[in-house]
Protein backbone atom coordinates (compact mmCIF):
# COMPACT_ATOMS: atom_id res chain seq x y z
CA UNK A 1 0.00 0.00 0.00
CA UNK A 2 1.34 3.43 -0.95
CA UNK A 3 2.26 5.81 1.86
CA UNK A 4 -0.60 8.10 2.77
CA UNK A 5 0.13 11.82 2.62
CA UNK A 6 -1.44 15.04 3.92
CA UNK A 7 -2.22 15.94 0.31
CA UNK A 8 -4.39 12.83 0.01
CA UNK A 9 -6.18 13.85 3.17
CA UNK A 10 -6.82 17.33 1.83
CA UNK A 11 -8.22 15.88 -1.39
CA UNK A 12 -10.54 13.58 0.60
CA UNK A 13 -11.72 16.58 2.61
CA UNK A 14 -12.25 18.79 -0.45
CA UNK A 15 -14.22 16.13 -2.30
CA UNK A 16 -16.28 15.44 0.81
CA UNK A 17 -17.21 19.10 1.14
CA UNK A 18 -17.94 19.33 -2.58
CA UNK A 19 -20.14 16.25 -2.89
CA UNK A 20 -21.03 14.39 0.34
CA UNK A 21 -24.23 15.17 2.25
CA UNK A 22 -23.84 14.18 5.91
CA UNK A 23 -26.50 12.88 8.30
CA UNK A 24 -27.78 14.83 11.31
CA UNK A 25 -25.77 17.92 10.34
CA UNK A 26 -25.99 21.49 9.11
CA UNK A 27 -23.79 21.01 6.07
CA UNK A 28 -22.11 24.40 6.21
CA UNK A 29 -20.90 23.84 9.77
CA UNK A 30 -19.07 20.60 9.06
CA UNK A 31 -15.32 20.11 9.33
CA UNK A 32 -14.92 16.32 9.05
CA UNK A 33 -11.57 14.71 9.85
CA UNK A 34 -10.32 12.64 6.88
CA UNK A 35 -9.48 9.24 8.36
CA UNK A 36 -6.61 7.34 6.78
CA UNK A 37 -6.71 4.10 8.75
CA UNK A 38 -7.25 2.33 12.03
CA UNK A 39 -6.22 -0.63 14.15
CA UNK A 40 -8.13 -2.01 17.11
CA UNK A 41 -9.08 0.94 19.37
CA UNK A 42 -7.13 3.59 17.44
CA UNK A 43 -7.70 5.46 14.19
CA UNK A 44 -5.57 8.16 12.54
CA UNK A 45 -5.76 10.93 9.99
CA UNK A 46 -3.53 11.65 6.98
CA UNK A 47 -1.29 13.91 9.07
CA UNK A 48 -0.46 11.08 11.45
CA UNK A 49 -2.62 12.29 14.35
CA UNK A 50 -3.90 9.27 16.30
CA UNK A 51 -7.08 9.04 18.36
CA UNK A 52 -8.34 6.45 20.80
CA UNK A 53 -11.85 5.61 19.61
CA UNK A 54 -13.84 5.81 22.84
CA UNK A 55 -17.21 5.48 21.11
CA UNK A 56 -16.34 2.63 18.73
CA UNK A 57 -17.40 5.02 15.95
CA UNK A 58 -21.16 4.70 16.51
CA UNK A 59 -20.98 2.01 19.20
CA UNK A 60 -20.66 -0.54 16.43
CA UNK A 61 -16.96 -1.35 15.98
CA UNK A 62 -17.11 -3.90 18.81
CA UNK A 63 -14.09 -5.87 17.59
CA UNK A 64 -12.06 -2.80 16.77
CA UNK A 65 -10.78 -1.42 13.50
CA UNK A 66 -9.41 -3.83 10.90
CA UNK A 67 -9.68 -7.05 12.88
CA UNK A 68 -7.81 -9.59 10.71
CA UNK A 69 -10.28 -12.43 11.33
CA UNK A 70 -13.23 -10.36 10.11
CA UNK A 71 -11.29 -9.05 7.11
CA UNK A 72 -10.28 -12.56 6.06
CA UNK A 73 -13.87 -13.79 6.40
CA UNK A 74 -15.07 -11.06 4.03
CA UNK A 75 -12.24 -11.76 1.58
CA UNK A 76 -12.91 -15.50 1.59
CA UNK A 77 -16.62 -14.97 1.07
CA UNK A 78 -16.00 -12.54 -1.78
CA UNK A 79 -13.81 -15.12 -3.48
CA UNK A 80 -16.53 -17.76 -3.12
CA UNK A 81 -19.84 -15.93 -3.70
CA UNK A 82 -20.29 -12.17 -3.42
CA UNK A 83 -24.08 -12.09 -3.39
CA UNK A 84 -27.19 -14.20 -3.70
CA UNK A 85 -30.86 -13.27 -3.35
CA UNK A 86 -32.68 -13.82 -0.05
CA UNK A 87 -35.00 -16.42 -1.61
CA UNK A 88 -32.10 -18.88 -1.89
CA UNK A 89 -30.45 -20.79 0.93
CA UNK A 90 -26.87 -19.75 1.57
CA UNK A 91 -24.41 -21.56 3.81
CA UNK A 92 -22.91 -18.40 5.33
CA UNK A 93 -26.31 -16.85 6.04
CA UNK A 94 -27.59 -20.11 7.52
CA UNK A 95 -24.59 -20.44 9.80
CA UNK A 96 -24.88 -16.82 10.95
CA UNK A 97 -28.53 -17.39 11.84
CA UNK A 98 -27.70 -20.60 13.70
CA UNK A 99 -24.99 -18.92 15.75
CA UNK A 100 -27.18 -15.94 16.63
CA UNK A 101 -30.03 -18.22 17.72
CA UNK A 102 -27.58 -20.28 19.79
CA UNK A 103 -26.84 -17.32 22.08
CA UNK A 104 -30.33 -15.78 22.07
CA UNK A 105 -32.69 -16.44 24.99
CA UNK A 106 -34.43 -19.80 24.95
CA UNK A 107 -37.32 -20.01 22.51
CA UNK A 108 -35.98 -17.45 20.03
CA UNK A 109 -34.80 -19.63 17.16
CA UNK A 110 -35.38 -17.74 13.91
CA UNK A 111 -33.65 -14.69 12.42
CA UNK A 112 -34.87 -12.24 9.80
CA UNK A 113 -31.91 -10.31 8.38
CA UNK A 114 -32.08 -6.63 7.48
CA UNK A 115 -29.58 -4.03 6.27
CA UNK A 116 -29.31 -2.21 9.59
CA UNK A 117 -30.89 -1.39 12.93
CA UNK A 118 -33.69 0.93 11.81
CA UNK A 119 -34.97 -1.66 9.35
CA UNK A 120 -34.80 -4.28 12.09
CA UNK A 121 -37.05 -2.11 14.25
CA UNK A 122 -39.46 -1.49 11.37
CA UNK A 123 -39.83 -5.21 10.72
CA UNK A 124 -40.09 -6.17 14.40
CA UNK A 125 -42.98 -3.74 14.76
CA UNK A 126 -44.62 -5.17 11.64
CA UNK A 127 -44.32 -8.68 13.03
CA UNK A 128 -45.76 -7.63 16.39
CA UNK A 129 -48.76 -5.92 14.82
CA UNK A 130 -49.60 -8.83 12.57
CA UNK A 131 -49.09 -11.41 15.33
CA UNK A 132 -51.31 -9.60 17.85
CA UNK A 133 -53.80 -7.98 15.48
CA UNK A 134 -53.26 -4.73 17.39
CA UNK A 135 -51.83 -1.39 16.27
CA UNK A 136 -50.26 0.63 19.09
CA UNK A 137 -46.58 0.44 19.99
CA UNK A 138 -45.32 1.97 23.25
CA UNK A 139 -41.80 3.40 23.42
CA UNK A 140 -39.84 5.33 26.06
CA UNK A 141 -39.15 9.05 25.77
CA UNK A 142 -35.46 8.50 26.47
CA UNK A 143 -34.75 6.30 23.48
CA UNK A 144 -33.41 6.11 19.96
CA UNK A 145 -34.71 3.48 17.56
CA UNK A 146 -33.61 4.70 14.12
CA UNK A 147 -34.36 7.30 11.48
CA UNK A 148 -36.85 5.53 9.18
CA UNK A 149 -40.58 6.26 9.35
CA UNK A 150 -41.82 4.17 12.28
CA UNK A 151 -38.40 4.01 13.95
CA UNK A 152 -38.06 7.81 14.22
CA UNK A 153 -41.62 8.08 15.49
CA UNK A 154 -40.79 5.52 18.18
CA UNK A 155 -37.66 7.49 19.07
CA UNK A 156 -38.16 9.73 22.07
CA UNK A 157 -35.01 11.87 21.99
CA UNK A 158 -34.79 15.26 20.23
CA UNK A 159 -33.86 13.94 16.79
CA UNK A 160 -37.53 13.09 16.32
CA UNK A 161 -38.62 16.70 16.86
CA UNK A 162 -38.02 17.88 13.31
CA UNK A 163 -39.11 14.68 11.61
CA UNK A 164 -42.64 14.05 10.43
CA UNK A 165 -44.26 11.49 12.69
CA UNK A 166 -45.83 9.13 10.18
CA UNK A 167 -46.92 6.34 12.53
CA UNK A 168 -50.03 7.34 14.44
CA UNK A 169 -49.94 4.16 16.50
CA UNK A 170 -46.90 5.17 18.58
CA UNK A 171 -47.36 6.13 22.24
CA UNK A 172 -44.50 7.34 24.45
CA UNK A 173 -44.04 6.67 28.16
CA UNK A 174 -41.58 7.64 30.87
CA UNK A 175 -38.99 4.97 31.54
CA UNK A 176 -36.98 4.68 34.76
CA UNK A 177 -34.00 6.96 35.34
CA UNK A 178 -32.91 6.65 38.94
CA UNK A 179 -30.44 9.56 38.96
CA UNK A 180 -32.82 12.12 37.39
CA UNK A 181 -36.02 10.42 38.51
CA UNK A 182 -39.24 11.54 36.80
CA UNK A 183 -41.11 9.87 39.65
CA UNK A 184 -39.50 11.73 42.58
CA UNK A 185 -37.91 8.48 43.74
CA UNK A 186 -35.17 8.41 46.35
CA UNK A 187 -33.93 4.87 45.69
CA UNK A 188 -33.60 2.31 42.93
CA UNK A 189 -36.38 0.26 44.53
CA UNK A 190 -38.77 3.21 44.50
CA UNK A 191 -37.87 4.05 40.91
CA UNK A 192 -38.64 0.51 39.80
CA UNK A 193 -41.96 0.34 41.63
CA UNK A 194 -43.15 3.78 40.52
CA UNK A 195 -42.02 3.43 36.90
CA UNK A 196 -43.88 0.13 36.58
CA UNK A 197 -46.99 1.61 38.20
CA UNK A 198 -46.86 4.51 35.74
CA UNK A 199 -46.45 2.11 32.81
CA UNK A 200 -49.38 -0.06 33.85
CA UNK A 201 -51.61 2.95 34.34
CA UNK A 202 -50.73 4.18 30.86
CA UNK A 203 -51.39 0.73 29.38
CA UNK A 204 -54.86 0.73 30.95
CA UNK A 205 -55.64 4.30 29.86
CA UNK A 206 -54.48 3.63 26.30
CA UNK A 207 -56.57 0.48 26.15
CA UNK A 208 -54.50 -2.62 26.69
CA UNK A 209 -56.40 -4.44 23.92
CA UNK A 210 -55.07 -1.88 21.40
CA UNK A 211 -51.35 -2.28 22.24
CA UNK A 212 -49.29 -4.70 20.15
CA UNK A 213 -45.88 -4.22 21.77
CA UNK A 214 -43.64 -2.26 24.07
CA UNK A 215 -40.20 -1.57 22.61
CA UNK A 216 -37.30 -0.65 24.88
CA UNK A 217 -33.52 -0.63 24.89
CA UNK A 218 -32.54 -2.94 27.79
CA UNK A 219 -29.89 -0.35 28.62
CA UNK A 220 -30.79 3.00 27.09
CA UNK A 221 -27.97 3.89 24.71
CA UNK A 222 -27.54 7.30 23.10
CA UNK A 223 -29.77 8.96 25.67
CA UNK A 224 -27.45 8.28 28.56
CA UNK A 225 -26.47 4.64 29.17
CA UNK A 226 -29.38 4.38 31.59
CA UNK A 227 -29.27 1.00 33.31
CA UNK A 228 -32.77 0.07 34.50
CA UNK A 229 -33.26 -0.54 38.21
CA UNK A 230 -33.22 -4.16 39.36
CA UNK A 231 -36.52 -5.83 38.58
CA UNK A 232 -37.79 -3.28 36.07
CA UNK A 233 -37.42 -5.32 32.89
CA UNK A 234 -38.87 -8.42 34.56
CA UNK A 235 -41.77 -6.28 35.74
CA UNK A 236 -42.23 -4.85 32.24
CA UNK A 237 -42.34 -8.37 30.77
CA UNK A 238 -44.87 -9.40 33.43
CA UNK A 239 -47.11 -6.50 32.43
CA UNK A 240 -46.78 -7.52 28.79
CA UNK A 241 -47.85 -11.06 29.63
CA UNK A 242 -50.74 -9.81 31.78
CA UNK A 243 -52.19 -7.74 28.93
CA UNK A 244 -51.21 -9.85 25.91
CA UNK A 245 -48.56 -7.37 24.75
CA UNK A 246 -45.24 -8.30 23.14
CA UNK A 247 -41.88 -7.08 24.44
CA UNK A 248 -39.41 -5.95 21.78
CA UNK A 249 -35.86 -5.58 23.13
CA UNK A 250 -33.98 -3.13 20.93
CA UNK A 251 -30.41 -4.41 21.20
CA UNK A 252 -29.11 -2.65 18.08
CA UNK A 253 -26.58 -0.75 20.18
CA UNK A 254 -26.17 -2.92 23.25
CA UNK A 255 -26.13 -6.44 21.81
CA UNK A 256 -23.17 -8.70 21.03
CA UNK A 257 -21.11 -8.23 24.17
CA UNK A 258 -21.38 -4.49 24.65
CA UNK A 259 -22.80 -4.89 28.17
CA UNK A 260 -20.78 -7.97 29.05
CA UNK A 261 -23.23 -10.62 27.83
CA UNK A 262 -24.19 -11.75 24.34
CA UNK A 263 -27.48 -9.91 24.67
CA UNK A 264 -28.02 -7.28 27.33
CA UNK A 265 -31.33 -8.83 28.44
CA UNK A 266 -29.20 -11.69 29.81
CA UNK A 267 -28.12 -9.32 32.59
CA UNK A 268 -31.74 -9.01 33.74
CA UNK A 269 -33.01 -12.60 33.39
CA UNK A 270 -35.80 -11.68 30.99
CA UNK A 271 -36.85 -13.18 27.66
CA UNK A 272 -38.27 -10.79 25.05
CA UNK A 273 -40.61 -11.85 22.26
CA UNK A 274 -38.49 -10.07 19.66
CA UNK A 275 -34.89 -8.80 19.68
CA UNK A 276 -33.52 -6.32 17.17
CA UNK A 277 -29.78 -6.28 16.51
CA UNK A 278 -27.24 -4.72 14.14
CA UNK A 279 -24.03 -2.83 14.96
CA UNK A 280 -21.92 -5.26 17.01
CA UNK A 281 -23.09 -8.35 15.12
CA UNK A 282 -20.25 -7.81 12.62
CA UNK A 283 -18.71 -4.58 13.94
CA UNK A 284 -20.21 -2.61 11.06
CA UNK A 285 -17.68 -3.96 8.57
CA UNK A 286 -20.57 -4.57 6.13
CA UNK A 287 -24.09 -3.19 6.85
CA UNK A 288 -26.33 -5.75 8.54
CA UNK A 289 -29.12 -5.97 11.10
CA UNK A 290 -31.88 -8.33 12.01
CA UNK A 291 -34.79 -9.52 14.12
CA UNK A 292 -34.72 -12.60 16.32
CA UNK A 293 -38.24 -13.87 16.97
CA UNK A 294 -39.95 -16.21 19.37
CA UNK A 295 -41.26 -19.53 18.11
CA UNK A 296 -44.83 -18.27 18.59
CA UNK A 297 -44.24 -15.31 16.28
CA UNK A 298 -42.52 -17.55 13.75
CA UNK A 299 -45.58 -19.82 13.75
CA UNK A 300 -47.77 -16.86 12.76
CA UNK A 301 -46.03 -16.83 9.39
CA UNK A 302 -45.82 -20.56 8.69
CA UNK A 303 -48.94 -20.44 6.51
CA UNK A 304 -49.32 -16.67 6.28
CA UNK A 305 -47.09 -14.60 4.00
CA UNK A 306 -44.90 -12.10 5.80
CA UNK A 307 -45.46 -8.82 3.93
CA UNK A 308 -41.90 -7.56 3.88
CA UNK A 309 -38.48 -8.15 2.42
CA UNK A 310 -35.17 -6.62 1.39
CA UNK A 311 -33.00 -7.19 -1.66
CA UNK A 312 -29.91 -7.59 0.53
CA UNK A 313 -31.45 -9.53 3.43
CA UNK A 314 -28.74 -11.82 4.75
CA UNK A 315 -26.14 -10.64 2.27
CA UNK A 316 -23.24 -13.15 2.27
CA UNK A 317 -20.55 -10.46 2.58
CA UNK A 318 -22.32 -9.14 5.70
CA UNK A 319 -23.01 -12.55 7.22
CA UNK A 320 -19.41 -13.76 6.83
CA UNK A 321 -18.07 -11.35 9.50
CA UNK A 322 -21.00 -12.32 11.75
CA UNK A 323 -19.75 -15.92 11.70
CA UNK A 324 -16.20 -14.68 12.25
CA UNK A 325 -17.35 -12.58 15.22
CA UNK A 326 -18.34 -15.72 17.09
CA UNK A 327 -14.90 -17.17 16.38
CA UNK A 328 -13.21 -14.05 17.78
CA UNK A 329 -15.39 -14.02 20.91
CA UNK A 330 -14.35 -17.59 21.66
CA UNK A 331 -10.67 -17.35 20.75
CA UNK A 332 -10.08 -14.07 22.58
CA UNK A 333 -12.46 -14.86 25.48
CA UNK A 334 -13.96 -11.43 24.94
CA UNK A 335 -16.80 -11.57 27.44
CA UNK A 336 -14.33 -12.38 30.22
CA UNK A 337 -12.06 -9.58 28.97
CA UNK A 338 -14.90 -7.06 28.93
CA UNK A 339 -16.24 -7.92 32.37
CA UNK A 340 -12.77 -7.97 33.92
CA UNK A 341 -11.89 -4.50 32.62
CA UNK A 342 -15.35 -3.18 33.52
CA UNK A 343 -15.14 -4.13 37.18
CA UNK A 344 -11.39 -3.87 37.77
CA UNK A 345 -10.62 -0.72 35.75
CA UNK A 346 -13.62 1.25 34.45
CA UNK A 347 -15.96 1.23 37.44
CA UNK A 348 -13.36 2.23 40.07
CA UNK A 349 -11.83 4.89 37.81
CA UNK A 350 -15.19 6.48 37.01
CA UNK A 351 -16.27 6.38 40.65
CA UNK A 352 -13.00 8.11 41.56
CA UNK A 353 -13.75 10.80 38.96
CA UNK A 354 -17.19 11.27 40.49
CA UNK A 355 -15.64 11.81 43.91
CA UNK A 356 -12.88 14.06 42.54
CA UNK A 357 -14.73 16.44 40.19
CA UNK A 358 -17.50 18.79 41.34
CA UNK A 359 -19.18 18.59 37.92
CA UNK A 360 -19.47 14.78 37.81
CA UNK A 361 -22.88 13.91 39.19
CA UNK A 362 -23.28 10.26 38.25
CA UNK A 363 -21.39 7.41 36.62
CA UNK A 364 -23.13 4.23 35.49
CA UNK A 365 -22.87 1.37 33.05
CA UNK A 366 -22.25 -2.28 32.31
CA UNK A 367 -19.51 -4.08 30.43
CA UNK A 368 -17.85 -1.74 27.96
CA UNK A 369 -20.71 0.82 28.01
CA UNK A 370 -20.65 3.66 30.55
CA UNK A 371 -21.79 7.24 31.01
CA UNK A 372 -20.37 10.14 32.97
CA UNK A 373 -23.17 12.62 33.68
CA UNK A 374 -22.06 16.21 34.23
CA UNK A 375 -23.96 18.64 36.46
CA UNK A 376 -23.65 22.21 37.66
CA UNK A 377 -24.42 21.21 41.23
CA UNK A 378 -24.28 17.76 42.80
CA UNK A 379 -27.05 18.59 45.27
CA UNK A 380 -29.59 19.89 42.75
CA UNK A 381 -28.37 17.60 39.93
CA UNK A 382 -28.96 20.40 37.43
CA UNK A 383 -27.41 19.27 34.12
CA UNK A 384 -24.24 21.07 33.04
CA UNK A 385 -25.99 21.93 29.77
CA UNK A 386 -29.77 21.99 29.16
CA UNK A 387 -31.69 19.16 27.53
CA UNK A 388 -31.30 19.50 23.75
CA UNK A 389 -28.82 22.35 24.23
CA UNK A 390 -27.81 24.31 21.14
CA UNK A 391 -25.22 26.94 20.26
CA UNK A 392 -23.51 28.75 23.11
CA UNK A 393 -25.19 26.54 25.73
CA UNK A 394 -22.95 23.71 24.57
CA UNK A 395 -19.73 25.58 25.37
CA UNK A 396 -18.68 23.41 28.37
CA UNK A 397 -19.15 20.18 26.42
CA UNK A 398 -17.36 21.63 23.40
CA UNK A 399 -14.42 22.54 25.61
CA UNK A 400 -14.34 19.03 27.04
CA UNK A 401 -14.42 17.45 23.58
CA UNK A 402 -11.65 19.73 22.31
CA UNK A 403 -9.42 18.88 25.28
CA UNK A 404 -9.93 15.14 24.69
CA UNK A 405 -9.15 15.37 20.99
CA UNK A 406 -6.04 17.47 21.61
CA UNK A 407 -4.79 14.75 23.95
CA UNK A 408 -5.51 11.98 21.45
CA UNK A 409 -8.96 10.68 22.37
CA UNK A 410 -12.13 10.90 20.29
CA UNK A 411 -15.03 11.15 22.76
CA UNK A 412 -18.78 10.76 22.53
CA UNK A 413 -20.69 13.83 23.67
CA UNK A 414 -24.43 13.58 24.30
CA UNK A 415 -26.05 16.61 25.92
CA UNK A 416 -24.54 16.72 29.45
CA UNK A 417 -22.82 13.36 29.21
CA UNK A 418 -19.75 11.71 27.83
CA UNK A 419 -19.83 7.98 27.20
CA UNK A 420 -17.11 5.40 27.56
CA UNK A 421 -17.71 2.80 24.84
CA UNK A 422 -14.42 1.71 23.25
CA UNK A 423 -14.06 -1.50 21.24
CA UNK A 424 -14.46 -4.62 23.35
CA UNK A 425 -10.97 -5.62 22.21
CA UNK A 426 -9.25 -2.57 23.71
CA UNK A 427 -6.11 -3.29 25.69
CA UNK A 428 -5.90 -2.39 29.36
CA UNK A 429 -3.07 0.02 28.55
CA UNK A 430 -5.16 1.95 26.01
CA UNK A 431 -8.20 1.91 28.28
CA UNK A 432 -6.26 3.39 31.18
CA UNK A 433 -4.69 6.00 28.90
CA UNK A 434 -8.10 7.01 27.62
CA UNK A 435 -9.56 7.29 31.10
CA UNK A 436 -6.58 9.43 32.13
CA UNK A 437 -7.35 11.81 29.26
CA UNK A 438 -11.02 12.06 30.29
CA UNK A 439 -10.01 12.69 33.91
CA UNK A 440 -7.70 15.51 32.85
CA UNK A 441 -10.31 17.06 30.53
CA UNK A 442 -12.93 17.01 33.27
CA UNK A 443 -10.55 18.98 35.48
CA UNK A 444 -10.59 21.74 32.90
CA UNK A 445 -14.32 22.31 33.47
CA UNK A 446 -14.11 23.09 37.19
CA UNK A 447 -15.15 26.72 36.61
CA UNK A 448 -18.62 25.60 35.49
CA UNK A 449 -19.54 24.08 38.87
CA UNK A 450 -21.79 26.18 41.13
Amino acid sequence: MAQLTPEQGQRAFDLDRAHVFHSWSAQGALNPVPVAGGKNATFWDFDGNEYLDFNSQMVNVNLGHQHPTLIKAIQDQAATLCTIGPAFANDTRSEAARLIASVAPEGLNHVFFTNGGAEAVENAVKMARIHTGRDKIMAAYRSYHGATATAITLTGEPRRFNNRHTDSGVVHFMGPYTYQSPFWSTSEEEECERALAHLEQQIVLEGSHTIAAIIMEPVVGGMGVIVPPAGYLKGLKALCEKYGILFIADEVMVGFGRCGTWFTVDNFDVTPDLITFAKGSNSGYVPLGGVIMSDAIYETFVDRVFPGGLTYSGHPLACAPVVATFQVFEEEQLLDHVNDLAERVIRPRLEAMRDKHAIVGDVRGLGMFWAIELVKNKDTREPLVPYNAQGADLQPMNEFAAACKKAGLWPFIGMNRTHVAPPLTITEEDLVRGLDIIDEALGGLAQYAD
